[in-house]
């Protein structure tokens, strides 16, 4: 099977997010882990404003786990720091989809990261993405 082409214009959100004290550690700066948090916060606002939802895809059987994630740390988020959040489809195979995330504030670059998820069914098991779900990935979001 041939990978589609993806628009990179139209696989690209952004998302601005806020440090909440909780996520910071002992210096005063954001935990690494939390950067995951962010980045399933970008995945879930990208599929929100192409009109579909994660609870919309589980109800009818289709789950999106992470199984690889990978991430750059480049400069310190502190709490109540507001950042932008793009998140882009990178890639879409026929049983996996890749995302690429780039955290920013003021122009400078925080943090470089991507997350590969499968598609599998209720039993777990890995599955096709369905022709429908593709084609809302590959949709760009809608002029406001």
């Amino acid at each position: 099977m041939q990978l589609p082409t993806i628009d990179p214009a139209a696989s690209i959100s952004r998302t601005q997010l806020r440090v909440r004290f909780c996520e910071t550690d002992l210096m005063g700066i954001v935990h690494h882990a939390n950067y995951l948090a962010y980045f399933e916060e970008g995945r879930v606002d990208w599929l929100r404003k192409r009109g579909i939802t994660y609870a919309e895809w589980a109800a009818r059987g289709i789950h999106l786990p992470v199984v690889e994630a990978q991430t750059r740390y480049r400069s310190p988020l502190a709490f109540d720091d507001v950042f932008e959040l793009e998140t882009r489809l990178s890639e879409l195979r026929s049983h996996s989809l890749r995302f690429d995330y780039r955290a920013t504030r003021g122009g400078v670059l925080l943090a470089e990261a991507s997350t590969r998820l499968a598609c599998v069914g209720e039993t777990h098991k890995l599955s096709r993405i369905p022709e429908a779900f593709a084609a809302v990935l590959l949709s760009a979001e809608p002029s406001r």
